[in-house]
């Protein structure tokens, strides 16, 4: 699930802060990267299990109102949703199960903002249309549990300030595991049971080992790359360039060398996308223009040598385009 996205967003985050603390402590820094992408499991996680913690408020709010409706004599209430197969081979589901064991994760201590998500959710055009759906078919549960999710669950404030509130490492996590959590419900498939497999911490070691040598280069050969920042632009001043802009230069250029099967394109995209996003509103222009000099010069030099194209790199990306 921890793709090369999210490996490089965090080293951005924790080189920054490592130098802000005085850059002194490299194993102290490399064990805190370490953990902080673990947590981004953590929160994979733990929406999951908000679907089943919203399936079980569902289902209380069900016997409630069914116990009332055999009292009353009125018409019994639909389980439908209560009992949605997809949410209910979740709630099922065994490394789903375990892990929150293990983690001691749920949502009893935010019951409130569950009952004011279940609220939204009955209240959503989305619900209404699937209650009356005459196709109770399997795919159905799945999709309109794709539709909620996407509606009410990835742009929730509620959640926002929950996920701030438990985890400094959260707060810019949530837009990229909401792709997982999306691509993990599409995934589902019945005839798996409890035994569907939920996506992996990391897809391989290589990604693992990503995260570890791509910070250690960044840190170690800190001079060296600030170096050639310099000889690829005659004109280099970086007492005018903000410094969150040479962090992101350092760790691209970090990368250029210590991944050679990662094209050049790929490695400067990917941290222009990060410079709109941490630094300064001209950043991205001027850092696609810089990494793509310094990348022509260091070819130049023999310094870059680009062995050849990783043909699946391009899946750091992740979307959930099954509209």
């Amino acid at each position: 699930m921890i793709n090369r996205e999210l490996i490089r967003t965090k080293i951005v985050q924790l080189t920054y802060a490592y130098y802000q603390n005085g850059g002194r402590d490299i194993e102290s820094a490399e064990k805190e990267l370490v953990f902080s992408l673990s947590k981004a499991y953590d929160m994979y996680n733990w929406l999951l299990a908000l679907i089943v913690a919203v399936t079980q408020e569902e289902r209380h709010r069900y016997e409630i109102g069914l116990t009332r409706a055999k009292r009353e004599e009125k018409e019994e209430p639909s389980p439908r949703f209560a009992f949605n197969k997809f949410a209910t081979q979740l709630e099922e589901n065994r490394q789903l199960v375990e892990f929150i064991g293990n983690q001691k994760l749920g949502w009893k201590d935010n019951i409130e903002v569950v009952r004011k998500l279940c609220d939204q959710i009955e209240q959503s055009l989305i619900y209404k249309e699937y209650m009356v759906n005459e196709d109770d078919s399997y795919e159905t549960d799945r999709e309109v549990w794709r539709k909620i999710y996407r509606t009410l669950i990835q742009d929730n404030p509620d959640l926002d300030d929950i996920f701030e509130e438990k985890s400094l490492y959260w707060n810019d996590d949530k837009e990229i595991v909401d792709t997982f959590v999306l691509k993990t419900i599409k995934r589902f498939d019945p005839e798996n049971k409890s035994h569907q497999e939920l996506l992996p911490e990391y897809k391989d070691m290589e990604d693992r080992d990503f995260a570890r040598k791509l910070f250690r280069a960044s840190i170690l050969n800190a001079d060296t790359y600030q170096r050639y920042m310099s000889e690829a632009s005659r004109n280099w001043n970086f007492s005018r360039l903000a410094y969150m802009d040479v962090v992101i230069m350092q760790i691209a250029i970090a990368e250029m060398m210590s991944f050679p099967n990662i094209p050049v394109a790929v490695t400067i995209n990917e941290y222009v996308d990060l410079a709109k996003l941490y630094s300064t509103p001209k950043s991205g222009a001027y850092i696609n223009g810089m990494l793509d000099t310094i990348a022509r010069h260091l070819i130049d030099t023999g310094k870059l040598l680009k062995r050849g194209v990783k043909e699946n790199d391009n899946e750091d990306k992740v979307e959930d385009t099954d509209e």
